[in-house]
Order: structure tokens, then sequence, then C-alpha cells
């Protein structure tokens, strides 16, 4: 894909969907910058509980904004996540930050903070950020805009799959902390979860790993080859 036009792509879609495992995967094959921003988001919320502030004290978690500093290191295989020179990057991934990234992310202050980032890591082209206000907030002229999504069943079940090796949590724990997730990012008054009218649908329920990777990355070639012609 090195002759065609080097895109932006922006993938959203609801906790649990898939959208950074995946995204990485289609990032790598197609030599681009993969983003994710909720990582950003999980980094954030784990400094908020570690400095001991309520996750629900705005006027606190703006404060904390001043003088944090995060940055994320692309690696062979994906990206370190740091805050204040502390590599965090399984730390973000517990039980206790899924439990209150959405209350830390609704926040205006932390929005703003991190959209600012994201655009500007965004500009050079040849990206491709995933999150939940991608493509309506942070980057609303993409090139290319997925909405990524699956049942709460499907998505809850990866979830948990994806943490039991470190975490006792049931099952059903982790299908009630989605269903939660889900109506906070849907019902929040600053960028809530949406899928724009302009975005490709893509529901992975009864799609594989790879099917999945496979069908992004024929969208992105289609509009990189129909974007340069």
């Amino acid at each position: 894909m090195s002759a065609s036009k080097r895109i932006s792509i922006a993938v959203d879609g609801p906790a649990g969907a898939g959208k950074s495992s995946i995204s990485k995967v289609v990032a790598k094959k197609l030599g681009y910058l993969y983003i994710d921003t909720g990582a950003m988001y999980r980094a954030v919320t784990l400094a908020v509980l570690r400095a001991g502030v309520n996750p629900a004290d705005t006027d606190a978690v703006s404060h904390l904004l001043s003088n944090l500093t995060l940055r994320m290191e692309p690696t062979e295989e994906a990206f370190r996540v740091y805050v204040d020179d502390n590599d965090v990057t399984d730390a973000i991934r517990t039980q206790e930050v899924n439990a209150n990234v959405s209350v830390v992310a609704a926040q205006k202050a932390v929005r703003q903070y991190l959209v600012a980032q994201q655009r500007e890591m965004a500009l050079a082209g040849g990206v491709i950020l995933d999150g939940r206000d991608i493509g309506s907030v942070v980057l609303p002229n993409a090139d290319l805009k997925i909405y990524l999504t699956a049942s709460v069943e499907t998505r809850a079940k990866r979830r948990w799959l994806e943490m039991k090796d470190n975490e006792s949590v049931s099952l059903d724990d982790v299908k009630k902390s989605v269903a939660d997730r889900d109506e906070m990012d849907k019902n929040r008054e600053e960028s809530p979860l949406v899928c724009v009218p302009d975005a490709v649908v893509i529901e992975s329920d009864n799609l594989s790993f790879d099917e999945t990777v496979d069908a992004m990355l024929k969208l992105a070639t289609d509009v990189a080859n129909k974007t340069e012609a």
C-alpha cells in the first residue's frame, strides 16, 4: 500500500469491541502509527487513583492534569504508556481502572487535555486512532470512519478472558461493568459515544479476529486508493 495515500482512520465503538487489538494489527500491516486513545484515558484514571483523588471530583482531577506528564512510546508490537516516567502499560488494564475510567473520561478538562494531544499526533496522516469520539470529535474529517461493535455478551466474554489470568473476577461482574460503561459512554454530556452517519459499521459477533482485521484492511485500502485517485 506504499503507493497509496496515507490516510487517517477513526475507529469508534463500545468497550470490549476489540478496537485496540484489531486496530493495532491493522496499523502494523499498513505501516501506520496506532494511537490507542482509550489507553490515554486509562492512564489519566490510574494517575487519579494513585494520587488518592476522588475520580468524581472534577476540580481535583483538573488540578492533577496541570502537573501530569503522559507519553506513549511506539514499540515493535504496539506502544508503552508512561505517566510521570513510570511505565503503566499493564497497570491501566485492571478492574479498578475499568470501574473508574468512564467517570474520569466524561470530564471536560480531561477530554480537552487528551484531544489536543491526539489531534497533534494525527496531523501527519498514516494513523489509526481508536476510541469513542474519534469520528465525532477528535478527527471529524478522518478519511475513513469505522464503528466496530458487538453484543454486550460477546464483549464481556472477550474482556473476561483477557483479565482472568491476572484477576479473580466473574464473567457476570465483567458483563455488568461493560453494560454500565455503555450507559455512561452513551449518555455522558461531554463527547458521548455515537456512531456518526458516515461511519462504516462492522458487527464482529460472528467474525473471527482475523476476519475483522481483513474487513478493516479492505476498507482502508479501498479508501486510500480512491483518495489518491
